[in-house]
């Protein structure tokens, strides 16, 4: 115990505690005796980031440093076949043209210098095997792989059995697009590479991925690479991926002293590690009152857990890829959700901030409303009614069980509370403006439930305008609710 008026930090402290004995049945404080948790806190680091002050990776300053733009082949797997450099260096302030196998890079004294070489550079590419491929051949190789059956990630009941036995069934496909992340702060990478070690300043997710593709580039042992990690600009699972870090070690190689490899946002679209395209394929069959007696939902995408850590991928099946839809709060009798591998040709796929949820939620809850739609039912009673199923059919599931790709079974009671407040604090039901209408989804993802409504506007051209977003939460224990405001 520190006398008043000392203070320790937790870590000069930390050594000392190991080495005490593990208490047991050690006493929660009882929450009404909160004092921090469940009120609002200011972000202490928001004033340095509005100021200037906060130093994120692309504000790195190196004593003798050079900047560097890049250009990568433009088609995935292919290959520098030769540049002309001749009118980049003559222009002032360039001082090197770095090849490597896949890309050219322009070493500069400042980065307008070496945007104008890379813009005078006349590179020859040999664009290898992907080079013909385009998004619609991406688009009818993934439906055809659709077609074929998959991992089973959901099963419960007989969905044939329930499909035979309906009085109407609906089919549907949905597509999700490649979306690239367009990170706020550029991608950028600052190298300093040594004989005897290797210095890199990055705003990274993966420092330790970081390090080794570092160590491994430079041939050095892991000990002899530092890295300093920087706030992110932004950037919602792009800097999950440490590409942008191999290829500034690979170009500091060839420089002598420290270099910072700027990409362009351009560079950064086109070679980004995109969200995976989704080709989905949905049907249901609903009895004599429009409710559902068999629900299939076959998910067709690539793996970014095969890709980026292979461990996680097992049975054939991508968590991430099936969150959102192995688990439905719904009340569905008989339910088969499976998932179809299919790499696509010529592109990198990662995770996307929100990951499965971005897209599993959209196509479960639009498929929700066709079938609402076909039962010619309200799509919120719709759903309370599906919710009130899930109570009645899960009650002697195993939670545990009943998906483990996707986590614990969602609470059908918790789904109906914030479905019900959302739809009380948004007027549902109330008559709207012409050309007005309403849409309502609910959703359980992380261990949050969240239901929102959405009014929009359309003009008689067509064009589609947000009104209003009613969102209501339900996080379990809020520890600054600030942030809670801030995400939503």
């Amino acid at each position: 115990m520190c006398l008043p008026g000392r203070r320790l930090s937790y870590g000069a402290l930390a050594d000392l505690a190991a080495r005490l004995p593990v208490p047991r049945n050690v006493p929660l404080k009882d929450p009404k005796d909160f004092q921090l948790i469940g009120t609002p806190a200011k972000r202490i680091d928001t004033p340095d980031k509005v100021s200037g002050k906060a130093q994120f990776g692309i504000d790195v300053k190196i004593p003798g440093m050079k900047i560097a733009t890049v250009t990568a082949c433009p088609v995935l797997g292919g290959k520098l076949a030769g540049v002309d450099d001749s009118a980049a260096l003559a222009i002032k302030g360039v001082g090197q043209v770095v090849r490597l196998d896949d890309a050219v890079a322009v070493v500069a004294d400042h980065m307008w210098a070496a945007l104008q070489g890379l813009a005078a550079l006349d590179i020859d590419w040999d664009e290898g095997p992907n080079a013909s491929v385009s998004s619609a051949d991406i688009v009818r190789r993934m439906e055809t792989a659709s077609h074929k059956p998959g991992a089973v990630a959901r099963k419960e009941g007989d969905v044939a059995k329930g499909m035979a036995g309906a009085v109407h069934k609906i089919e549907a496909v949905y597509q999700m697009p490649f979306l690239a992340h367009a990170a706020m702060e550029p991608m950028n990478c600052t190298v300093h590479v040594r004989p005897d070690g290797c210095d890199v300043w990055v705003g990274n997710q993966v420092v330790g991925r970081a390090q080794a593709t570092a160590a491994e580039v430079t041939g050095l042992p892991r000990d002899k690479v530092t890295v300093y990690n920087h706030l992110l600009g932004g950037s919602f699972g792009r800097r999950l991926d440490v590409d942008g870090v191999t290829q500034a070690v690979k170009i500091a190689k060839q420089v002598g002293g420290p270099v910072k490899v700027v990409w362009t946002r351009e560079e950064d679209i086109q070679h980004d590690a995109y969200r995976p395209y989704y080709y989905d394929r949905l049907g249901a069959g609903l009895d004599e009152q429009g409710l559902p007696l068999a629900w299939s939902d076959r998910i067709t995408g690539s793996s970014v857990m095969a890709r980026w850590y292979p461990p996680g991928f097992k049975y054939g099946i991508d968590p991430d890829a099936v969150e959102g839809a192995a688990n439905p709060p719904y009340g569905f009798p008989n339910i088969l959700v499976e998932y179809v591998r299919h790499e696509k040709p010529g592109m990198t796929t990662g995770w996307w901030r929100g990951v499965g949820s971005t897209h599993n939620i959209f196509m479960v809850e639009s498929f929700v409303d066709e079938l609402a739609a076909a039962a010619k039912q309200d799509p919120v009673e719709y759903r309370r009614t599906l919710l009130d199923k899930a109570s009645n059919i899960e009650a002697g599931l195993d939670p545990e069980a009943v998906a483990p790709w996707a986590g614990p079974a969602p609470e059908p009671s918790r789904v109906k509370a914030v479905l019900d407040l959302a739809a009380e604090k948004a007027g549902w039901g109330k008559p709207l403006p012409e050309r007005h209408g309403g849409g309502v989804a609910a959703q359980y993802a992380f261990g949050s439930y969240m239901a929102t409504v959405a009014e929009v506007a359309v003009s008689r051209d067509g064009e589609v305008q947000v009104r209003r977003v009613v969102c209501a939460v339900d996080c379990g224990m809020v520890v600054n609710p600030d942030t809670v405001k801030a995400q939503i």
